[in-house]
């Protein structure tokens, strides 16, 4: 594996957990939740913007985001 794809797994991770703290989900329900709503997609295409800005404004984006594909949070 290309040390890109470990790079954008392991932020999608940690953008995953830090969503999950600021929404009071599980780790596995902020995943299902981030997945529903074409959140990965987002990550995979966008990671070299996403990646410079803070887990705050990351998290932010990604709950807009979510919300306009579906989600509630």
């Amino acid at each position: 594996m290309s040390k890109d794809r470990v790079d954008i797994i392991e932020y999608t991770i940690a953008l995953i957990n830090e969503f999950a703290k600021k929404f009071g989900l599980s780790e596995a329900e902020a995943f299902k939740y981030i997945d529903r709503c074409s959140g990965l997609k987002l990550i995979e295409e966008c990671y070299g913007i996403m990646h410079t800005l803070s887990f705050a404004d990351s998290v932010d984006g990604m709950a807009s985001y979510c919300r306009k594909h579906g989600g509630t949070l």
